[in-house]
């Protein structure tokens, strides 16, 4: 039946993708399910974060046009469908005070409007589940609070056809559950923080433990563990695919696979809207979906 099961992940910049859900998406893919990611943004004006990339004048000039070509290199490595919303990165502000959102970004657009681009998409897909982030971004980002926003709102106005009419959107669609990406969560750091303690070896969760506890983060309630450990090379091949944006050298490699494996083998989403029944926790995003397909 899964040939009839369809995942939309909605992500506000190229990189998102593989570093939020990727081993779940290609998972699914694997089984036979159509997964869409659907990218909010271009990624303009994210930094180079790769210190080898950084100062190479020809990216600088054509970041744009990199980051796309970097978005098709991970696209083809987890075997996912991929589409632009079209919207302009916001870019992240920095200082105190902030500086404004520069003028026609995407966390300055007006929200129906642009979830109703989203609408467009989830009409045209027609998903019975969507991805995305909460209401905090996954961390305060304006465009992945904006992703939040537009997601909410195309949820329901996919099948409002008063608000988005079908002459205009396309014929509606009811998606049947929505998650929150959460696999940046507490348990899973703290568990392969003290694993790599215990094996001797240098943990890089050290300092983000200590920032959480300075901020007081309030913990998500995470309500499904998608086993997909066998799917963490082609995340991370997925992730090294966006080179402007992830130094291969980083911390985000420094836990060794098998270690992952063995101790944190799932990814974690928080269940946000659900029209069908389901039982939790759950293993599987489309629990209550599956069987009546």
């Amino acid at each position: 039946m899964t040939d009839q099961l369809r995942l939309m992940a909605v992500h506000a910049h190229p990189d998102d993708e593989s570093s939020k859900g990727a081993a779940t998406m290609a998972k699914y893919v694997s089984e036979g399910v159509d997964v869409l990611v659907v990218t909010c943004t271009g990624g303009e004006r994210g930094s180079i974060l790769n210190p080898k990339l950084q100062g190479d004048a020809y990216i600088e000039e054509h970041i744009h046009e990199v980051r796309k070509k970097e978005m098709d290199e991970a696209r083809e490595i987890l075997g996912v469908k991929q589409e632009w919303l079209g919207f302009v990165d916001s870019g992240l502000p920095e200082g105190d005070p902030l500086p404004p959102l520069p003028e026609g970004c995407f966390a300055l657009e007006d929200v129906d409007k642009a979830a109703g681009e989203l609408v467009r998409k989830i009409r045209s897909f027609r998903p019975q589940v969507i991805t995305t982030y909460d209401e905090n971004g996954g961390y305060p980002h304006p465009d992945h609070i904006m992703t939040h926003k537009i997601s909410m709102v195309a949820f329901e106005g996919a099948a409002d056809t008063a608000k988005y009419p079908e002459d205009e959107y396309g014929p509606a669609h009811q998606p049947l559950k929505l998650y929150y990406n959460q696999g940046f969560n507490r348990p899973r750091t703290e568990a392969l923080h003290q694993a790599m303690l215990d094996r001797g070896l240098e943990s890089p969760y050290g300092d983000w433990l200590k920032r959480w506890d300075e901020m007081e983060r309030t913990e998500r309630t995470l309500t499904t563990h998608v086993p997909c450990a066998d799917f963490f090379e082609i995340r991370d091949k997925a992730l090294i695919a966006h080179a402007t944006q992830i130094d291969p050298d980083g911390g985000w490699f420094k836990v060794p696979l098998e270690l992952q494996k063995e101790v944190w083998p799932t990814e974690e989403y928080e269940l946000a809207k659900s029209l069908v029944d389901t039982s939790l926790p759950e293993d599987d995003l489309f629990a209550g979906i599956r069987d009546n397909a």
